[in-house]
């Protein structure tokens, strides 16, 4: 009888604990999230161009970050959620930025070898979600819709040709704050992702034509997530 007794007790014990693993389990599962680490890939169109204007080569860009998924439905397929990131962008065209004494002069050269801008942003993007998923599988349409804010902390225009060569860095002329909507949509691992600064690269600058620069960006590719 004392045998049966230490069994029983080994017995209980035990479905006790798978108990209690399941409930945690199971309360685990159902406050997934979705989507904490992006990474995306785009290629860069600016808008708002000055006459004469060319891209030349591909102007990429690059954005990796975090943002925090905050279910706001029973079924957790809205959200929202704000988070922090890093961007980069290469603008290769034949917009020119050159330093004559004290000041920097904007024109059109296709005289070159070569011609970029280079930027480098803190961003904090903050966007609502709706996505179809379980928590069984990773496998689901998504889209989100957002607006993000962008710190410029380093930036700089590089003009080469066979006669003069510029390199300015942190360029006082450029909007140091960017700002704009952005879409991302897809299924799975491919998701369509473009964004639109709505404000120019530049504050308060013309060309050596007279022309207004009201350069803009905008990224259009891919968007891949990561839980």
């Amino acid at each position: 009888m004392k045998t049966f007794f230490i069994y029983f007790f080994i017995f209980v014990n035990g479905f006790i604990f798978s108990q209690t693993e399941n409930v945690d389990e199971i309360t685990l599962d159902s406050l997934y999230r979705e989507d904490q680490f992006y990474i995306s890939l785009t290629y860069n169109l600016p808008q708002g161009k000055p006459f004469g204007y060319t891209q030349n080569s591909f102007s990429t860009g690059l954005s990796i970050g975090f943002l925090r998924d905050m279910p706001i439905s029973k079924n957790r397929h809205w959200s929202i959620a704000s988070g922090l990131g890093y961007a980069y962008n290469n603008i290769k065209h034949n917009f020119a930025v050159k330093n004559v004494g004290d000041q920097n002069i904007y024109s059109i050269d296709d005289n070159f070898t070569n011609n970029k801008l280079v930027l480098h942003y803190l961003e904090v993007p903050l966007e609502i979600r709706w996505r179809n998923s379980t928590q069984e599988s990773h496998r689901f349409w998504r889209i989100y819709t957002g607006f993000k804010a962008s710190y410029v902390f380093s930036n700089r225009t590089i003009f080469e040709s066979n006669f003069e060569n510029f390199t300015i860095k942190n360029n006082s002329n450029l909007n140091k704050l960017q700002y704009g909507p952005y879409v991302t949509f897809g299924y799975n691992t491919i998701n369509f992702y473009a964004y639109y600064a709505l404000n120019p690269l530049f504050k308060d600058v013309s060309m050596v034509s007279g022309e207004n620069v009201d350069l803009k960006i905008f990224n259009i590719g891919f968007m891949f997530y990561i839980l």
